[in-house]
């Protein structure tokens, strides 16, 4: 059954005028986290757009590109967005609900993150508004300051990405050290570690995209060092 039929199973069972929460909330445990995650980064997606007020072509295919969404299953992609944009429920609720959904977790939170930067700089643009919702999002998330830095510095283009930023490091650390967190780093984008969070096999372009990141600032700061 592919991640799409389930999607649209959980939204049926939406009653008498229910929101997205209420999805959020009965879909708290595995094996349906990977449900939740789908529906919680389409769900948050949708509220980012009305924050920047529209939505880009680029970022359509973004996320089409991250969660491989085929023809057959756009009616349900498509009908979560539009159940989060008519929401009367506020993003900050939503990312509320999605925190006690991960409150074991800190991984799957940061993979949503991820995912929400990867659908928000499609376009090439980051938005002052976007900026303010993923800030937002992070402080409610309680998603840790470097953590979200190292997001932050693979995705936002307003300088050349830092390598001991995207790693997570201090360029103060030993080459060891830093060695030992990017080694971590790599097992825990493994696309098998990912999806045992709940990260959804649908959604493997998220790991491709930090294996790639990580891999480049360790090799650059292997570089800076052997200098």
């Amino acid at each position: 059954m592919s991640i799409w039929t389930r999607i649209s199973e959980a939204l049926s069972a939406l009653a008498n005028g229910e929101g997205l929460g209420a999805v959020f909330d009965r879909l708290r445990q595995p094996p349906e986290r990977s449900v939740a995650f789908t529906i919680a980064v389409i769900a948050l997606s949708a509220k980012m757009a009305k924050a920047d007020g529209q939505v880009t072509r680029n970022e359509v295919l973004a996320f089409r590109e991250v969660f491989q969404v085929a023809p057959e299953d756009e009616a349900a992609a498509a009908r979560v967005f539009n159940l989060a944009r008519q929401d009367v429920a506020g993003f900050e609720e939503y990312a509320r609900r999605i925190r006690r959904m991960f409150e074991d977790s800190t991984g799957p939170i940061c993979d949503l993150l991820e995912g929400l930067f990867y659908i928000a700089m499609a376009d090439g643009h980051y938005h002052p508004a976007e900026e303010e919702f993923l800030d937002r999002v992070a402080e409610i998330f309680e998603v840790a300051p470097g953590d979200y830095r190292s997001i932050r510095a693979r995705f936002v283009p307003d300088a050349p990405p830092d390598p001991y930023a995207v790693l997570g490091v201090s360029p103060d650390d030993p080459l060891d050290e830093i060695r030992k967190q990017w080694r971590r780093l790599v097992r825990d984008s493994h696309p098998d570690v990912m999806q045992a969070r709940g990260v959804p096999p649908e959604a493997v372009k998220l790991s491709e995209k930090r294996l790639i990141d990580i891999n480049h600032a360790w090799e650059e700061i292997s570089a800076q060092r052997a200098a």
